[in-house]
């Protein structure tokens, strides 16, 4: 691949949904991975646009471009227009999209008084099922999170986006007991895996420019 004449959309960070009009249910996810596959694929030469959600650094860059979301719905509707309005080449989706939201959502501040507060939340739409309807031709990279370690029940994780949502490759990783991370290609075979954020980038990266 020559990176000079590629388009990469990616979306990092976490989405947040409303529980009244000043609180919210969101993740921890820092949006590191995505913003450092941001830089090296800039600095190979690919054009990058990337949607952020609230992380804790912002990435600063005068050769990316760079799109803020801070809910769930934001992120839904810059993918859409993004998608609908230019050609991309790669779409690598590692944002932490919220899986559930609340069924209702107060126009105002719940009172803190309250003694016990129950929450009936409902599953949110998958925005990674969208991607392949709303551009076809995009090669997509998915992400599966998961709190387990074990390659063989992370490769089992990470089918469910090969079959629902037509992945190309799926990035397969775990927190537990230090980072540990797997590129996992539609064949199940694991082409590359990594003990840091920063290595699983440089790899998926060169796996890309292979393509």
């Amino acid at each position: 691949m020559n990176s000079k004449h590629k388009k990469f959309l990616i979306t990092c960070g976490p989405t947040c949904v409303a529980i009244d009009n000043m609180r919210v249910i969101s993740n921890r996810s820092t949006g590191t991975l995505g913003q450092t596959l941001a830089k090296n694929l800039q600095k190979a030469g690919a054009k990058v646009t990337m949607l952020e959600g609230a992380v804790t650094k912002p990435l600063e860059s005068k050769s990316i471009k760079i799109r803020k979301f801070f809910f769930f719905n934001e992120l839904l509707d810059l993918l859409k227009k993004e998608l609908n309005s230019k050609k991309y080449d790669f779409v690598i989706h590692a944002a932490a999209v919220s899986d559930y939201q609340p069924e209702k959502t107060s126009n105002t501040k719940i009172s803190s008084g309250k003694k016990n507060l129950t929450l009936k939340l409902k599953p949110t739409p998958k925005i990674i099922n969208m991607i392949k309807r709303l551009a076809p031709k995009t090669f997509l990279v998915g992400f599966k999170q998961e709190s387990f370690k074990c390659q063989r029940r992370l490769k089992l994780s990470a089918q469910k986006l090969f079959d629902e949502a037509k992945c190309d490759l799926v990035v397969a990783n775990s927190l537990k007991e230090g980072y540990k991370g797997y590129i996992i290609n539609a064949d199940k075979h694991v082409l590359a895996q990594a003990n840091s954020r920063q290595e699983l980038s440089a790899k998926l990266v060169q796996t890309l420019r292979n393509r």
